[in-house]
């Protein structure tokens, strides 16, 4: 087996699973893209084997410390320890993320459930170029109706690949109705957001919303209103979501008229719905913050922390006596330290003191590896505005 040799104190030798080009001491053997190589130390004592691609700035990605082939035995028995995995947890088996890539020893393998239909997306290029074993050991372990293909993120372009969508297995799923708590929602698993539907904060939205019942909500990038619709549903006196994709405001009235719930959804830019709420010194009771990522690399870290200090200032400023403030960051590049810390200076600034009533994070089935930070991207607050500071 071709493969590399690892400089010393580099982060494999720490428990991380990926190889930086920076990082490869000596390469034998002339591994081909998308091929399994074999990792090694300085003194010829094996690391494990790993997926190699030299056009990525990661060139290796370790799928076991052993050696190991990406054979259909490989995929059929990795998605089954991920699919108990979540067993175990209580995860509903058939709503969940069922694979998360490095977190479940599958580097670059997304697969969502919704039912008897999953989501595929390959980001790395040895899952790509190895999507028809892993569609029959998906059809072994879940025997799903349809697999559909999703392969639409910027991310492939890291890996050299393609964006492409489509089919895998079965014919196409019309958009259906998916029951998160006691709220429905349409997804459309073909032409809809991403994998369908965000899955990693469905227990945030239940804990949210426990909060909610007679308060006046404001929940801004609210995407498919998962937390408004949430909060109308626990008897909130008003709900009022800002989005702006017009498509996911057309989401959030449809399936606010499907569950008979009153919600006002607003297609506008966040920050600028902000400032106009504070010149009419509109006030809510609880605001929710949960934008999208506002880096994707590191060279970015500083504008977006300007951008999400800005949203937390300008939502402290709407917030009414003991209002409440849940706020959500999803880059992996943003620490939870460094989220707090940006929290607190908006607060400062805001001439505001708040109490932290909760901390959230992603759900069990986007397990968290510890050595593998990037493993934890979702970080969130609850926070109440102290009165009589």
């Amino acid at each position: 087996m071709a493969g590399l040799i690892i400089k010393p104190r580099s982060r494999i030798y720490h428990g991380h699973d990926w190889i930086y080009s920076s990082e490869v001491q000596k390469t034998f053997g002339a591994p081909k893209d998308g091929d399994v190589v074999s990792l090694k130390d300085g003194n010829d004592r094996t690391l494990g084997s790993a997926i190699y691609n030299s056009k990525s700035q990661i060139v290796a990605r370790r799928i076991s410390r052993q050696k190991q082939e990406l054979d259909l035995d490989f995929f059929e028995r990795r998605i089954r320890i991920a699919a108990e995995y979540r067993a175990r947890r209580g995860i509903n088996p058939r709503l969940c993320r069922v694979v998360w890539s490095e977190s479940d020893a599958i580097p670059g393998l997304i697969v969502d459930r919704y039912g008897d239909h999953l989501v595929v997306q390959t980001l790395t290029l040895a899952m790509d170029q190895r999507k028809e074993l892993i569609v029959e050991a998906l059809r072994r372990v879940l025997e799903p109706v349809s697999i559909v293909e999703r392969n639409d993120s910027p991310i492939r372009k890291a890996e050299g690949l393609e964006l492409v969508s489509g089919m895998l297995f079965g014919d196409a799923p019309a958009p259906f109705a998916i029951r998160i708590d006691e709220v429905e929602f349409e997804v459309d698993l073909v032409q809809g957001q991403k994998t369908g539907f965000y899955l990693d904060q469905a227990a945030s939205y239940r804990e949210v919303a426990q909060y909610a019942k007679g308060r006046r909500v404001l929940d801004c990038f609210a995407n498919q209103g998962a937390f408004a619709l949430a909060c109308a549903k626990a008897g909130a006196q008003a709900v009022t979501a800002v989005e702006i994709s017009a498509d996911c405001i057309g989401q959030i009235k449809a399936n606010a008229v499907r569950n008979q719930l009153s919600v006002e959804a607003i297609s506008a830019n966040v920050f600028d719905t902000l400032k106009d709420m504070e010149r009419k010194e509109a006030r809510f009771d609880l605001i929710i913050l949960d934008p999208p990522s506002f880096t994707k690399s590191k060279s970015t870290l500083n504008d977006a922390m300007r951008g999400y200090k800005e949203i937390h200032l300008r939502a402290l400023k709407l917030l009414a006596p003991d209002g409440l403030l849940a706020t959500f960051c999803c880059s992996h590049h943003v620490s939870a330290e460094i989220f707090k810390e940006v929290i607190n200076e908006a607060t400062v600034d805001a001439k505001k003191t708040l109490r932290q009533l909760a901390i959230y994070t992603q759900g069990a089935d986007h397990p968290i590896i510890p050595t593998l930070p990037e493993t934890e991207y979702l970080k969130g607050f609850l926070f109440e505005l102290a009165p009589g500071r």
